[in-house]
């Protein structure tokens, strides 16, 4: 997918992503399910996820869908081609009428990811990124901030919710860098946690553990947007695989990674 072929590929999956807006939005009786501690499903996670295999399927048969809700028990093939989703990033958000929830699609190939699509319908905000194309919210270029003071950020942090093993590091490390930095923000989906550091509205983003269809588009939306993720011990992640990330405008980078250290 080359020039002019991609950008209209890019198109295809923003449209197919923002057709999802009316069966998020709509008023519905949930049925829930508990996949384990503080991890639950919905059945409109699955319905998302089935109606964007059905569609995807469409756009390119010959892609590997890679989703939350089904067995990825496969083996990754890193020169594999694959739609990375998550249907819905944030369904205890979702549960709960908090409404920082959004459909993350990413696609791999080449070895590396070419486009990204986050998409809060709450908000109608589509953040869509592609590999040398830049990131954009709503078709508006989407850059990181320019601060390079800790003191300055706001930080965006992940609390494991689904590994509580990392709550003895996670929360000291909380605190060192509450103490350094202007506040913390917490939302409870990490693609929405990655596209506000693409748009500036976070310095900083930083989890554990987290999995391919939780970050892999946001990955893609921060370094378009001009920042940098890592991930703790400052490797290019696995977005085939669950990695501990941290995202930032890139100024501040190696600050932060030198305060998460202290606590790896």
């Amino acid at each position: 997918m080359k020039g002019g072929q991609r950008f209209m590929f890019e198109k295809e999956i923003i449209e197919l992503v923002r057709s999802t807006h009316d069966m998020l939005t709509e008023e519905k009786d949930l049925e829930i399910t508990a996949k384990g501690r503080a991890n639950f499903v919905t059945q409109m996670d699955v319905a998302v996820q089935e109606y964007m295999r059905t569609h995807l399927q469409e756009i390119d048969s010959d892609v590997t869908l890679l989703s939350e809700e089904q067995d990825n028990s496969q083996a990754m093939d890193p020169d594999g081609r694959y739609w990375i989703l998550d249907p819905i990033d944030g369904t205890q958000n979702f549960i709960r009428h908090f409404d920082m929830s959004a459909v993350s699609l990413a696609y791999y190939a080449q070895g590396t990811l070419q486009s990204a699509v986050v998409y809060n319908p709450f908000t109608d905000e589509v953040f869509h990124a592609t590999r040398g194309g830049g990131a954009f919210l709503n078709g508006k270029p989407i850059h990181v901030t320019g601060n390079s003071a800790l003191s300055h950020c706001l930080v965006a942090i992940g609390t494991s919710p689904y590994d509580r093993q990392y709550t003895e590091k996670n929360f000291p490390l909380f605190q060192a860098m509450y103490s350094q930095c202007l506040d913390i923000r917490r939302t409870g989906s990490a693609c929405l946690d990655l596209a506000y550091v693409a748009a500036g509205r976070t310095d900083i983003y930083f989890e554990r553990n987290l999995k391919p269809w939780d970050m892999a588009a946001g990955i893609l939306l921060v370094e378009e947007a001009g920042g940098r993720v890592t991930t703790y011990d400052g490797q290019v992640p696995d977005v085939l695989h669950n990695e501990h990330i941290i995202a930032t405008n890139g100024l501040v980078h190696d600050e932060t990674a030198r305060i998460i250290h202290q606590y790896w």
